[in-house]
């Protein structure tokens, strides 16, 4: 049975490990990523999630705790994520369970979280955990130039 905890600074290369092999195309840049796992770490409005199986991280799973005006404090999934050869074993829902917890004593009212329109098994899981179709994502790509 896997361990769900709190991640650690030396947990770095093995989240790296992860993200790179569920966005295989997406270009990462290690050390800006780096420091802003060390700055997650840290801050009061995140939390990092490792799952833990034989010494080996094979999950992680982030949170984003958000206030909206309208509907109070949020807790925002950033990231779920499980090794290949470790998914279909429940890892993915004790990730999911550990962060509804942890949303829930930050006083959070909803989790929200977004899925890629291709990601249809991920959205049958999300389902399946109650979780409800409420809105698009709309996205915009902020470049240098228009970064304040």
């Amino acid at each position: 049975m896997p361990k769900i905890r709190s991640c650690r600074s030396q947990d770095f290369a093995d989240v790296y490990a992860l993200l790179r092999q569920h966005w295989p195309d997406e270009v990462f840049r290690e050390p800006q990523l780096r420091s802003l796992f060390e700055r997650a770490l840290i801050s009061p409005r995140q939390r990092y999630l490792c799952a833990e199986l034989d010494a080996k991280v094979v999950g992680f799973a982030s949170l984003t705790i958000k206030t909206s005006l309208r509907e109070g404090a949020m807790g925002y999934v950033d990231e779920l994520v499980v090794d290949r050869d470790h998914r279909c074993r429940g890892i993915a829902t004790m990730l999911m369970q550990r962060l509804e917890e942890l949303a829930v004593a930050a006083g959070c009212n909803h989790l929200l979280l977004d899925a890629a329109f291709h990601r249809k098994e991920t959205h049958a899981f999300y389902e399946q955990r109650q979780f409800e179709r409420r809105a698009l994502l709309f996205s915009k790509e902020l470049r240098e130039t228009s970064r304040p």
